[in-house]
């Protein structure tokens, strides 16, 4: 009989990460089943994990489909109650679980956890990828409880709460499986990147719960696969959050809101090149070109309903770098 939950880690070439971490997920997972979904390595990460880890279940997807797309695939094969989505550069800790299926079983409601992320190398700091639960403004910046931007707050207890969030981190995502196929998984077009978001946000408009629990703990290095200074990473981040924005965002605000955040990105790709290199303002015109060929689809997608009051701050991009808040 399967066990309620399962680990699902994604690998591409994650040997290393795999060697580092696995360990401690088995040992602090005794009520899981811990499944590897390989989005078609080319190291020998499968051949390692078949070698020296055989209570581990591997799932072999047949070409790389990116994160979004290769948990889609992978957890077609997976028949648990719960998912726990875990990226490969994550330490657990132990007794990390429980907090977040006492909290699943309280709250029916409830369709998607995250545990406090704190840095691997920084351990009494947050960590960028979620912290202590993902926010969003009213034009569609995504920010954390404990990280604004580039700005990370230490952990001083601050957060030491269970409260309703708005997106739960991709890096440890805990998810109701049914909730997960009723609104189709992750948008694979995202390939990575906010694709978490646009799941949250989706089952948000649908009337379900996003929470977050101070009670459960792991550590994230970050940046495993596409680090802060790739282009790659700022033309999906950019797409992705204007694609989101278009599926999800009630109407008629939208329109506003797609205008000023294509003319603000305008700045950001100037501001990018500026600090990051020329290659990055060209990731920012091939994040809107990309985004402009995706809007029939993106509009196609949109539910039925959209909730009006989407938000827990205003402005937040004036407010950070202007206002200095």
């Amino acid at each position: 009989m399967s066990k309620k939950i399962a680990v699902a880690i994604l690998n591409w070439n994650g040997k290393n990460w795999l060697k580092k971490f696995l360990p401690d997920v088995i040992r602090f997972s005794t009520d899981a089943e811990v499944y590897v979904i390989d989005n078609c390595s080319t190291d020998d990460s499968v051949t390692y994990l078949i070698e020296n880890f055989p209570s581990v279940k591997v799932i072999k997807n047949d070409k790389n489909y990116g994160f979004a797309g290769g948990y889609n695939e992978g957890l077609k094969h997976i028949g648990n109650e719960l998912y726990c989505l875990l990226n490969s550069d994550v330490e657990v800790t132990e007794g990390w679980i429980d907090p977040v299926l006492d909290l699943f079983e309280r709250d029916l409601s409830i369709a998607a956890i995250q545990p406090k992320i704190l840095a691997y190398d920084r351990r009494t700091y947050f960590e960028f990828a979620g912290a202590a639960g993902g926010l969003i403004d009213n034009i569609g910046y995504p920010y954390c409880r404990g990280r604004i931007f580039d700005d990370i707050e230490e952990d001083k207890g601050q957060y030491d709460d269970e409260t309703e969030i708005f997106w739960a981190s991709g890096c440890c995502f805990f998810i109701r499986s049914k909730d997960f196929w009723d609104q189709k998984g992750f948008d694979d077009r995202f390939f990575a990147h906010q694709e978490e978001i646009d799941l949250c946000w989706r089952l948000i408009n649908s009337g379900k719960k996003i929470f977050y629990t101070w009670k459960s703990k792991v550590y994230h290095v970050g940046g495993g696969t596409l680090n802060k200074q790739s282009p790659r990473k700022t033309f999906l981040n950019i797409r992705n959050n204007l694609s989101m924005v278009l599926k999800n965002a009630p109407f008629p605000q939208l329109i506003g809101i797609i205008f000023l955040r294509l003319c603000l990105d305008g700045i950001a790709g100037v501001y990018f090149g500026v600090k990051l290199g020329f290659p990055h303002f060209i990731a920012v015109l091939k994040a809107h070109f990309s985004f402009y060929g995706y809007a029939a689809g993106n509009w196609k997608r949109r539910q039925k309903y959209q909730k009006t009051h989407f938000y827990q701050t205003e402005w937040l991009i004036f407010k950070h770098f202007l206002g200095r808040k």
